[in-house]
């Protein structure tokens, strides 16, 4: 699942993200990417662990592949 989130202001060493339907969800500053402003849209990318290590496999086997069929 992603979820959106928009950088709305900065509050001392914290950011208030701001989801599409309005939830505010507060953030630490050095968290986020360099450069982080206001305004910014953000993705969240939430998943269970299982799905990552399905994620993580895929791509290592998508690597070796790659290896494997070089000229």
């Amino acid at each position: 699942m992603i979820i959106r989130l928009t950088i709305d202001r900065f509050e001392n060493d914290q950011a208030v993200l701001i989801s599409h339907d309005g939830q505010t969800i507060i953030w630490p500053k050095d968290k986020l990417p360099a450069g982080a402003r206001d305004g910014l849209a953000l993705n969240f990318e939430i998943m269970e662990d299982q799905e990552r290590g399905e994620k993580d496999r895929q791509a290592a086997k998508d690597i070796i592949n790659e290896i494997i069929n070089q000229p």
